[in-house]
């Protein structure tokens, strides 16, 4: 009897240890969204933005952080007509180039006319991926 109880204790333990372990790989957001390219943090909101609709879908973007500024941010592949996403690209992203991160928190960049679903859509992206970047670098 005594060698069921002290087998069911390990057994207890493996299993407390391996909870703490997922635990704290999740909370260090080990799941793609942060990752590191060329000395700079990248953010990718792919994961991020599931809810957040342009004028034909999700528009995830790739946040690039260098010492609390954003070196540069950079649109992923999506469904959003060419042409708009070209005047995205054009207009709106490089709102936010060299931009220092207590700045872009409070930023309120301008849209493009013709293109304010999908711009909307993009800025709540850089929102979603800078709050992400804060809440776990």
């Amino acid at each position: 009897m005594n060698n069921k109880k002290s087998s069911l204790k390990n057994i207890f333990g493996l299993c407390l240890l391996l909870c703490a372990v997922v635990m704290l790989s999740s909370a260090k957001g080990d799941d793609g969204v942060i990752t590191k390219e060329n000395g700079m943090t990248v953010v990718n909101t792919t994961t991020l933005s599931k809810n957040v609709i342009g004028y034909v879908g999700t528009t995830p973007l790739k946040i690039y952080i260098q010492k609390d500024k954003i070196v540069r941010v950079e649109m992923l592949k999506n469904q959003e007509t060419p042409k708009y996403n070209a005047m995205i690209k054009r207009k709106l992203i490089p709102a936010w180039n060299d931009m220092k991160l207590k700045d872009a928190e409070k930023q309120n960049v301008d849209g493009v006319t013709g293109a304010t679903i999908t711009s909307d859509a993009v800025k709540k992206n850089v929102q979603l991926g800078l709050e992400y970047y804060k809440k776990h670098k």
